[in-house]
């Protein structure tokens, strides 16, 4: 006879520890029902923000940018994200991450599309500041929609198995977004950067709507799940929640002003300027090295392989040692040592292109372990609004961090001054986590909802 689902298993650090075979099974079924997917909405969500990289080799000249203008163009998407971003996960709650996550994305496919469109720096700020207003919410959406699917135990590898989709994006996107750039050039007299931006947006629209009938907003409306399946999921997420809530249950109010709240903020700052900052001028760093857009396009794949791997093998590690602000300190400290060497080596590609591998496997590794631990101590609401805010605080590092680098170009005529100041505030990034784990230790509440070093 089958093994039935039963309901009483104790939470556990370890991967599924305390679990029958059938309740890893409902897991396993879990995963691969929403991993996959939610991990393709990433892809082309990441694919939307960043492809105006590949965009800038030729666009830039078409339109008569200069470094400054173009990195500033980028950075308006932020400043659309970040003040729209808090709001967005508000109003999530009310209507459900199912429902939120679909008008996202066919808000932003439109506006992606409307990319093609762009005649100047004007049209190319209001464009990119609307892009950022679609799309957010969008990614602590998910994260908060994962959280009522998948116990803590199982968060750092379903997190990075979602945000492999980033990385990702770039290793799928830049081989076809140079190509496109290419060879649809002057194709129905479009140029091949305005090609690129009409088709690349095009998927989220359409997989806007898919959302609605594919997604499930928790366990117990899920008809794909057995009755008994179901049922235990369900009653093993409840009682965990309840377990956290009777050490203390936050209103979203507090979230605002609790300092563990502004130390994750701070991390996850210093994160994503690492990942931005370079994101943004990849293409046209490594085109430093060599005179064809798609030695450009496939090299950038291949640091993006090599890093999609990290990120899954790292984050399997820290869901299996249970352990979660070193994995986020080491791969800080590991992308600072990148972006040091590749500032040292500039006029050495080789060398250079290897601390660029380094500087993205330390990030892109560090940064999905780090979403496990708001909802080690934040549940509901506050949970939701927390991750909205430490998200929103991070995206200043989408303003500043590609402006600084374009500003810094213009400047000195490189990459080389930029690329340090981002390494060292990698380096912050693993201080202030440190930090972080002290005063969670010396928390009565935090520390009895097992945040580990």
């Amino acid at each position: 006879m089958a093994e039935t689902v039963t309901v009483g298993a104790t939470a556990s650090r370890d991967w599924g520890a305390g679990m029958t075979v059938a309740q890893k099974a409902t897991m396993r079924k879990v995963l691969f029902r929403l991993v996959p997917f939610l991990c393709f909405l990433y892809l082309i969500a990441y694919l939307d923000r960043v492809n105006i990289g590949f965009a800038a080799l030729r666009m830039n000249s078409d339109l008569g940018l200069s470094a400054a203008a173009y990195g500033a163009g980028a950075s308006f998407f932020f400043v659309g994200y970040l003040l729209f971003e808090v709001p967005s996960n508000m109003v999530m709650v009310k209507v459900g991450a199912r429902r939120w996550i679909a008008r996202i994305m066919v808000t932003w496919g439109i506006i992606s599309m409307c990319m093609a469109f762009v005649s100047g720096e004007v049209s190319l700020y209001t464009v990119r500041f609307m892009l950022g207003v679609a799309e957010a919410g969008f990614f602590p959406a998910v994260i908060f929609y994962l959280s009522h699917w998948f116990p803590k135990s199982y968060r750092g590898r379903v997190i990075g198995l979602f945000m492999v989709a980033s990385p990702a994006s770039s290793l799928i996107g830049a081989p076809i977004s140079t190509a496109l750039l290419e060879y649809s050039h002057g194709f129905g007299g479009f140029a091949g950067w305005q090609w690129m931006f009409l088709l690349e947006g095009m998927p989220a629209f359409v997989v806007g709507f898919v959302c609605l009938f594919y997604l499930t907003e928790r366990p117990r409306d899920a008809k794909w799940l057995s009755p008994d399946e179901a049922a235990w999921l369900q009653d093993y997420l409840d009682r965990e929640r309840s377990e956290m809530e009777v050490v203390r249950k936050y209103h979203f109010r507090e979230v605002f002003v609790d300092f563990r709240v502004g130390l994750l903020a701070i991390v996850l700052l210093c994160l994503v300027s690492g990942s931005y900052g370079a994101g943004f001028w990849m293409p046209q760093i490594i085109k430093t090295f060599t005179t064809s857009n798609m030695v450009v396009g496939w090299t950038t794949a291949g640091i993006y392989l090599i890093t999609v791997i990290s990120m899954i093998l790292w984050t399997r590690f820290s869901d299996a040692l249970g352990k979660r602000i070193a994995p986020v300190a080491i791969g800080a400290i590991f992308a600072a040592i990148g972006y040091f060497i590749c500032t040292a080596t500039m006029d050495m590609p080789y060398l250079a292109i290897i601390g660029l591998i380094i500087a993205n496997v330390g990030i892109n590794s560090s940064i999905p372990v780090f979403w496990t631990i708001p909802t080690y101590f934040l549940t509901g609401t506050a949970a939701a609004v927390a991750i909205a805010l430490i998200n929103s605080v991070a995206q200043l590092a989408g303003i500043f961090g590609p402006w600084l680098i374009g500003v810094s170009k213009d400047a000195t005529g490189g990459f080389a001054l930029a690329l340090g100041v981002l390494g060292a505030m990698l380096v912050v990034a693993a201080v202030v986590i440190l930090l972080f784990g002290y005063v969670s230790s010396r928390s009565a509440a935090t520390s009895r909802n097992n945040i580990q070093w």
